[in-house]
């Protein structure tokens, strides 16, 4: 998982073209712990501009990920808590 922050345009931009080797990387290095490696970026607002839909096309036509902001609970596998107000279930730390 790699953050970019962007306020200005600069190296960045070029620096998320790198997710498949990285990914190919990782990979080769976890491969005896038998491992499966994910590769994925969280990015800030300014990587919605429409010049980055060719980068951002590229990181999902090599099999690796982004998200803006934040990363969903999902893709770790955990569970997703209701929003539901009246669900019981969920005991937040607070509580405890």
């Amino acid at each position: 998982m790699e953050v970019k922050h962007q306020e200005i345009a600069g190296s960045v931009d070029e620096k998320l073209q790198t997710c498949d080797f990285k990914k190919k990387q990782y990979t080769k290095l976890f491969s005896e712990l038998n491992y499966k490696v994910e590769y994925c970026y969280i990015l800030d607002d300014w990587f919605k501009n429409e010049k980055y839909k060719d980068v951002l096309d590229y990181i999902i036509s090599v099999g690796c990920k982004y998200y803006f902001g934040y990363i969903p609970l999902e893709e770790f596998g955990l569970p997703v808590p209701s929003t539901n107000n009246n669900d019981k279930a969920i005991i937040h730390s607070y509580e405890i």
